[in-house]
């Protein structure tokens, strides 16, 4: 894409009440605007991101044959009083009556929904196991929306559903999308910890969260330095130098941001809401369910924590929002333009997704934009233009070549 084309409004400095690093870096670089607390507009750079984020995700899940949906974001009340969550939920449900005075709420999660979609066609044990997922807004009335994308009230999630037999059978989904949030996590270029948490208000029999460490994390981790033992502190009781219950060695206190959960619903919602099939003997059962949550928009705020400095982000390749950057120095220069058009055609052509520079900037602010729209792979056209040789540069190694140019398709 021409960079004259792409709208990236970059601000000099980040707005006021912009706390921690990720808020005002995306801030800065037009990849979010405030509308309202805890509510944010996914500019094009940051919606870009959004949808490598989501590609990764649809790539995994159907790895393991899960099938995507999409379900209302609108819930009608009678629902969450099958489940018995209407008034158990709390004022973070955002409420709402229709023009007949009818009760509705803006959904923070599907369970109820997913339910209620399956019930009627699981009524064997020959349609087990199945498994269910859908990307789509959430909403929270959070009471103090924080931190830019970290705690808001609109967000975009990532939530995934099991139906079983059996909780043996449950074990091996929950498995298997462990399995799938190690690789998607490992994909979108985040280090975390899987974490054993509370239920909280999903509820069920067991639950685990995968943590991104930061410095600005909301929940507090204890984490054994000897082995893989993690767990949230609210569930451990740890303290620092504490003895590991599982190795006996040191714990660890660091803090974490929550980018996804799973949870062992087991028989809670498919008891209240009659979702039951006949099984092998002949007897009826309550399904046994499985919940996968992804925070898609948190993720990307993580990243941006985990992948950035003061006044620049970089990107890890598989979710940043171009292959690579062309930057000719001068526009107005003819060989320097017909070099940098030339490059843009080849490697489109050649499958990269491209963002050429065709402002008429000076060299000074289209680097200070480039830095903050954070791509890996950038190519400088410049002087050396002249001899067939662009500077090639891998901000992530910070590493910077002389190429030329028919060398350059094949060293990206």
């Amino acid at each position: 894409m021409k960079q004259s084309m792409l709208f990236v409004p970059t601000l000099k400095d980040a707005p006021k009440d912009a706390e921690v690093k990720s808020h005002k870096l995306m801030s800065r670089a037009g990849l979010i605007k405030q509308v309202a607390s805890g509510v944010y507009t996914y500019l094009p750079l940051g919606y870009r991101v959004i949808k490598r984020i989501e590609r990764i995700i649809r790539e995994e899940l159907d790895a393991i044959d899960a099938s995507e949906m999409l379900m209302p974001a609108l819930q009608p009340s009678d629902l969450w009083e099958e489940s018995g969550r209407w008034e158990k939920y709390g004022p973070e449900l955002m409420r709402l009556k229709d023009r007949k005075d009818r009760d509705f709420c803006l959904g923070p999660t599907h369970e109820e929904i997913v339910t209620q979609a399956v019930r009627d066609y699981l009524n064997s044990y020959k349609k087990l196991p199945l498994a269910l997922y859908q990307i789509q807004t959430k909403f929270r009335d959070e009471m103090r929306p924080r931190f830019g994308l970290m705690r808001g009230r609109e967000f975009i999630m990532k939530d995934a559903y099991t139906f079983t037999e059996s909780y043996e059978e449950l074990d091996v989904w929950y498995k298997k999308f462990t399995e799938a949030y190690i690789r998607i996590f490992q994909r979108c270029g985040l280090d975390t910890k899987i974490v054993s948490s509370d239920v909280g208000q999903i509820g069920g029999d067991e639950a685990d969260e995968f943590m991104v460490m930061s410095e600005v994390g909301e929940d507090t981790i204890t984490y054994c330095r000897s082995c893989s033992y993690a767990a949230n502190q609210e569930h451990s009781g740890l303290e620092e130098g504490d003895k590991c219950p599982e190795c006996g060695g040191t714990i660890a206190i660091a803090k974490g941001i929550e980018v996804g959960n799973i949870f062992k619903l087991g028989t809670k919602y498919s008891e209240s809401m009659n979702a039951k099939f006949i099984s092998k003997d002949g007897k009826h059962e309550p399904v046994v369910m499985g919940c996968y949550g992804i925070g898609i928009s948190r993720t990307l705020m993580a990243s941006v924590e985990q992948h950035s400095k003061d006044d620049s982000i970089v990107w890890p390749k598989e979710i940043a929002p171009f292959d690579v950057h062309i930057i000719p120095i001068n526009i107005k220069d003819d060989l320097q333009r017909e070099v940098a058009l030339k490059l843009y055609a080849d490697l489109r052509e050649k499958g990269y997704e491209v963002l050429l520079d065709d402002r008429e900037e000076r060299a000074g602010s289209k680097f200070k934009d480039a830095d903050l729209i954070g791509v890996q792979y950038r190519v400088i056209v410049g002087k050396d233009a002249k001899d067939g040789k662009v500077e090639f540069v891998n901000r992530l190694e910070d590493k910077k070549e002389l190429l030329d140019l028919k060398d350059l398709p094949s060293h990206i």
